[in-house]
Order: structure tokens, then sequence, then C-alpha cells
């Protein structure tokens, strides 16, 4: 027989909210960028098996680090593919060849895990002023907020019928309310026929060693770009939605290492780069995952858990999630976003005095803009840097 303490801490691990709320993030991750890594695999020349055995490295490499990270700190640290890196190499790898394309994600991982060690990333985040973090949270979260109306376009019953249960569950039953909304747009998809799962075949996927080689127009020419890519357009923006919604106790510099150390070992598998996530992360940290900030790590701990169960099955689980419709994972993400968006507006523009710098960070963010290769996150943070410092109130 088991203890009520046990089985009270059972039940804390096996909430609705937790299991949607990983499984959600998982989801919208693989259906928003997937294919971006299918073309970068090709791109370098892999094979069917190779192919798999990049799935297999990545969901294994993103699984573990959530789950050990999230413990280790009890935060929602969650980690993702690089999906700039992704597109990097989709447009870099055709000339150098699979080998030689492992070396640069060897060598990149490397520089990932220095940074890391030294505690560079660490000093230059622990200057970012929050209300910047929460604006530029508010920027990368503004396309998922607007694409939630924008998808009743395409499917309006679908993505009505998800708002409407949506707002009933708010109404009723608060702390399932995507869930639900998840299981309306499930239910009302395979009512329309656009849900269709007979083509799967439940295969696990092999980890298959592709030996590295090392030349230098590799490692400058893809290695270098692909760690300032990563450490700009995805480091940055994730540690700063760790520190936006309130968990500043996570250290930069060992979260970071620990990518780096990931892809150091898996990169000859085609783990080519890990990362901290800011977006789906930030569907952990919503108070939809659970009221208390301090529970929130088990959502991320979930969100491993499925990222496991992707690498262990590969293409095949990738063909799962691209079986839901386009307008339910748009929809869903946006609903899923929707509290942390508010939330992120509401600090950054908290002080007068930091409005603008807030704002200007909030709409370079959401422009969209790219400037020698690199995303509008990071430039969102350096304009409302010096915008910060040069409206900062004289004393």
């Amino acid at each position: 027989m088991t203890s009520p303490s046990a089985r009270a801490g059972l039940a804390g691990w096996l909430r609705i909210s937790h299991i949607s709320a990983g499984f959600i993030a998982v989801l919208v991750g693989y259906t928003s960028s997937v294919a971006i890594v299918f073309q970068a695999a090709n791109a370098a020349g892999a094979q069917d098996a190779q192919l798999a055995s990049w799935m297999w490295a990545l969901g294994i490499g993103m699984g573990v680090t959530c789950i050990g990270l999230s413990l280790a700190w009890r935060a929602p640290v969650l980690t993702a593919w690089s999906t700039p890196g992704a597109a990097l190499l989709a447009t870099s790898l055709g000339d150098i060849g699979l080998a030689q394309a492992i070396g640069a994600f060897i060598a990149s991982s490397a520089l990932i895990t220095l940074c890391g060690l030294t505690g560079w990333f660490q000093k230059i985040m622990d200057w970012v002023p929050r209300h910047l973090a929460s604006a530029m949270l508010a920027g990368i979260l503004l396309r998922f907020g607007t694409d939630l109306f924008g998808s009743m376009q395409g499917r309006p019953l679908l993505v009505l019928a998800m708002f409407a249960c949506f707002l009933l569950a708010r109404r009723l039953l608060p702390r399932y309310s995507v869930p639900l909304a998840l299981l309306a747009g499930i239910v009302v998809a395979v009512l329309q026929g656009s849900l269709d799962l007979s083509g799967l075949d439940w295969t696990p996927a092999h980890p298959v060693w592709m030996p590295p080689a090392f030349s230098w127009p590799a490692l400058i020419g893809v290695a270098l770009p692909l760690f300032i890519v990563t450490m700009t357009s995805q480091n940055v923006p994730g540690l700063a939605v760790l520190r936006a919604n309130g968990y500043v106790h996570v250290p930069a510099s060992p979260v970071i290492s620990w990518t780096g150390v990931t892809g150091l070992i898996l990169a000859p598998f085609g783990g080519y780069a890990y990362n901290l996530a800011a977006i789906t992360a930030a569907i952990c940290m919503s108070p939809d995952a659970d009221p208390d900030a301090r529970e929130r790590y088990k959502a991320s701990v979930w969100a491993g858990l499925f990222y496991l169960l992707t690498g262990i099955f590969g293409a095949t689980v990738v063909a799962l999630f691209a079986a839901f419709p386009q307008e339910l994972v748009a929809a869903i993400a946006g609903l899923a976003l929707l509290g942390t968006l508010g939330a992120s507006i509401h600090e950054s523009l908290q002080a007068p005095a930091h409005r603008e710098a807030a704002l200007v960070t909030f709409l370079a963010t959401a422009s969209g803009m790219s400037l020698l290769g690199i995303g509008s996150a990071f430039w969102g943070l350096v304009l409302g840097g010096i915008c910060h410092a040069a409206l900062k109130p004289r004393h």
C-alpha cells in the first residue's frame, strides 16, 4: 500500500494542465520548424536512416536536457533545437558534405560549452533589465497571438469551436481551459476529416554514427555562424524568458554549458545544436500550466518525456504532429500563450520612465527584422538597451 503522501506526490505529477502544457510545447515546436530540420539534413546529404538518426538525436537530447535541467533548478527550463540554425544549415551545407557538417556541429557545440564555462554569457544577461526582457518576450509572442485570429479565416468552424471552448472553460474550469480547447480542436478536426492517422507506422528510430571531418572552410563558414545564430537568436531570448517570468535563480552559465555538452555528445548522430527555448518555454511558464509558479517545472519535465518519445520514434512522431491541421496548431499556440503575452506587456510597460525603451524593444522584436543574419530578438534587446541607456533618468 502506498502512503497518502506518496499518492499526493504522484497526483502532483499527473495534473492534466502539466501534461497538456508539455504536449502543446512539443507540438508547437515540431510542427513549426521540423520541415526546416529536414531541409538541413537533406542539404548535408543525409540518407533516410541518417535523417531518422538526426530526429533521434534531437529528441533524445532535448528530452534529457529538459528533464535534467528542470529537476535540477525546479524551474521550467525547456530546450529546443536551433530553428535559425537549421535555416542557416539548409542554405550552407550543400558544398561541404555530411562529414564536414558533423565536424562543424561539434565545433559549434564546443564554442557554446566554452561560452558557458567561462561565464561570459551570464555576465551579458545580468546586464539586461527585466522590463526589456519582458518587452522582448512580448514581441516574440505577438505573432502567435495574432495568428490565433488569422487562423479563423482558413478554418473558421475549427478555430471558433476551440475559442468558444476556451472561453467557457475559462469561466468554469480555468485550470483546464487550454487542454479542453485542444481536445475540442481535435474532435472537430476528426469530424471534418482533416486528421488522418491511418498512414502512421510506429517504427523506432536507431542512432547512426556519422564520423566527423574538420576543415577551415566548414569551421568558418558553418560552425562559427551556427554558434552566433544559436547564442543570439535562441539562448539570449531563452534566458530572457526565464528572467521575465521570475526564474532569476536559474544560472545562465551551467545551463548553457549543458546544452553545449549535449551537442558535443550527440553531434555525430545528427544533433546539430541545442539551446534554450523561448516560445515553447513560455507555454510551460504560463499560469495555465499551473497557478503556482513553483510547480510549473513539472510541465517542462512532461515536455522532456514527450521529446524522448519523439526521439525514440523519430520521423514517425514527426508525421503524427504533421497530421494536425496548421490552423489547429496556430490556434492552440495562441490560446496557450495568451496569458504570458498579457503579463509580458504589462510588466514591460509598468515603469513610465522605461516605457519608450520597452516599446522600442517590443516593436523591433515583433518586426521580424534581420541584420547580419541575426534575428529580431537580439536586435530588439540591443536597440532597447541603447534607448534605456540614452533615456535613463538623471539623479
